[in-house]
């Protein structure tokens, strides 16, 4: 298990999602489509993911994207992450 600490700051891009989440597959297309190396946590197979997830965002709803930066976006729209990821490259 992965502490909260790590949790909010992690040392690459991190996803929480499920394959039956909508909004999950859309954010993962994104990110695989940038060619992102990313960490994916299946709330379908990794025990403790949804109380990760919550933890970081204070919510239930996922996605959850959490970026190297301590930062993080609950249900992002394809325009936020892409933002995101381009601040993150020009930084």
């Amino acid at each position: 298990m992965t502490s909260p600490a790590t949790d909010l700051n992690p040392t690459r891009v991190t996803m929480y999602g499920a394959e039956w989440c909508g909004d999950c597959r859309r954010s993962k297309r994104l990110l695989d489509a940038r060619g992102v190396d990313y960490d994916y946590i299946d709330l379908e197979t990794v025990a403790d993911g949804a109380d990760r997830a919550k933890a970081i965002s204070g919510r239930t709803q996922i996605p959850v994207v959490v970026f190297p930066d301590g930062t993080h976006f609950t249900e992002p729209t394809d325009a936020e992450l892409s933002t995101k990821l381009d601040e993150a490259i020009a930084a």
